[in-house]
């Protein structure tokens, strides 16, 4: 199993897990998580781009590679990521650059394993 496919089972039965505890307010986040990224008067594309900036500030490395591999689903380029990550360096200052580091190694590994 590859590195995209073992996070992504990970996540799937975590939240499985969660979502199965029955806890409304658990629920309704989860919810409002997934809707808040449905497309709208603002596009999937753009809101994923939105929700790495976002997690790369907020130092969010489960987070940063989820959005990452939803950009790469829909067909963000290179020159856009790497603009993404330099709008989130800006906001969130040097602390980011870690992030930043794991962020452009796990974009480079999406983008080596796309056929797998």
């Amino acid at each position: 199993m590859n590195k995209v496919e073992e996070f992504n089972e990970y996540r799937a039965k975590m939240n499985d897990k969660i979502v199965g505890s029955n806890n409304k307010i658990l629920k309704r986040i989860f919810n409002l998580d997934t809707n808040a990224f449905a497309e709208g008067s603002v596009d999937k594309k753009t809101k994923e781009m939105i929700g790495l900036s976002s997690s790369m500030v907020l130092r969010c490395d489960d987070c940063v590679r989820y959005h990452l591999g939803k950009c790469f689903e829909l067909g963000v380029t290179d020159e856009q990521v790497f603009e993404i990550f330099s709008i989130a360096n800006l906001i969130g200052g040097t602390i980011v650059i870690p992030h930043l580091r794991r962020a452009v190694e796990f974009w480079e590994y999406l983008k080596e394993n796309e056929n797998d």
